[in-house]
């Protein structure tokens, strides 16, 4: 750990939800990751304007993290702070046909708050495993279905400490991406339009899009979810298993059998197993068939 004693203290003292030295396997989907230095849980925006501060004081590289599904962390964990905006910040409200909820909110909960309120559009969605503030970054989608279909705004917060609300019109949404994209802005909730339709008409999609997932996709081990992005006129999934790929490991970290676009923990895998399955996994590809996948999942942390 990097944090002086001096440092340590000076958090301590903050009255955030601070843990020390805690390791990221424990908060990413990959079950992969060294320690972070220190783990932030704000409660809400202040207490991000509250955290960025303390960071930007105490002179903290700091990290915004969501509910780690689209994450590989370094062996060698991170320095600094890891800000995470899960539990504590995962409010869903409903009101008319308009569903608010917080940037640490579950999709799956959200989808669940849909249904009980007879409200279609999130049902799709609601299988991804993350989070809002997740999703809203990176246009999330599934069978047909993406979050700029149903979104009206969001809200954020920049690392100046500063507030302000984003129309859908004005997120710049594409493939995985959005405004906030590289940007300075930390998302901290968003509003979505959804339609009224019979409860057993919704429950019985979200069911047919369960169904989907479970047939499709390695359910059943840690992963980061999809590992390429989708280049333009393929599936990463069909070029990897058509080189061959399928079942291929190094390490703990293998190519799924049931999809070849994941890369599951297969028991015991250390961040560099998948980092050079990836690397093999795009060098194979090209060679093959001369096309370049784009890796779709962070990494965070020294690598």
């Amino acid at each position: 750990m990097s944090l002086s004693s001096e440092i340590i203290s000076k958090l301590m003292n903050t009255g955030l939800k601070i843990t020390f030295d805690e390791a990221m396997s424990k908060h990413t989907s990959f079950q992969i990751g060294g320690n972070a230095d220190a783990l932030i849980e704000p409660r809400d925006t202040e207490e991000i304007k509250k955290a960025i501060l303390v960071c930007k004081e105490l002179g903290i590289k700091y990290h915004i993290i969501g509910n780690g599904t689209n994450l590989l962390v370094s062996d060698k964990g991170i320095r600094g702070a890891v800000i995470k905006l899960r539990d504590k910040m995962a409010n869903v409200k409903v009101c008319s046909d308009t569903i608010y909820a917080d940037a640490g909110a579950l999709l799956s909960v959200v989808a669940h708050v849909a249904l009980e309120n007879s409200l279609s559009g999130f049902e799709c969605l609601g299988g991804i495993p993350g989070t809002v503030g997740g999703a809203v970054y990176m246009n999330a989608g599934a069978y047909g279905a993406q979050l700029s279909d149903i979104l009206i705004e969001s809200s954020y917060i920049d690392y100046a400490g500063y507030t302000g609300v984003i129309d859908a019109k004005d997120h710049d949404f594409g493939y995985r991406k959005s405004v906030y994209t590289n940007s300075d802005k930390i998302i901290t909730g968003a509003a979505f339009r959804l339609t009224s339709a019979p409860k057993e008409q919704i429950k019985e999609q979200m069911k047919v899009c369960a169904k989907k997932r479970r047939d499709k996709q390695p359910l059943a081990f840690p992963s980061a979810g999809s590992v390429f992005k989708r280049p333009e006129g393929y599936f990463a999934g069909a070029l990897i298993e058509d080189a061959g790929l399928k079942g291929f490991s190094i390490g703990g970290a293998c190519v799924s059998e049931k999809h070849a676009g994941f890369i599951i923990n297969n028991g015991g895998a250390a961040a560099k197993d998948v980092l050079s399955l990836i690397e093999h996994i795009q060098k194979t590809v090209y060679e093959k068939n001369g096309v370049k996948l784009e890796c779709e999942i962070k990494m965070l942390g020294e690598f």
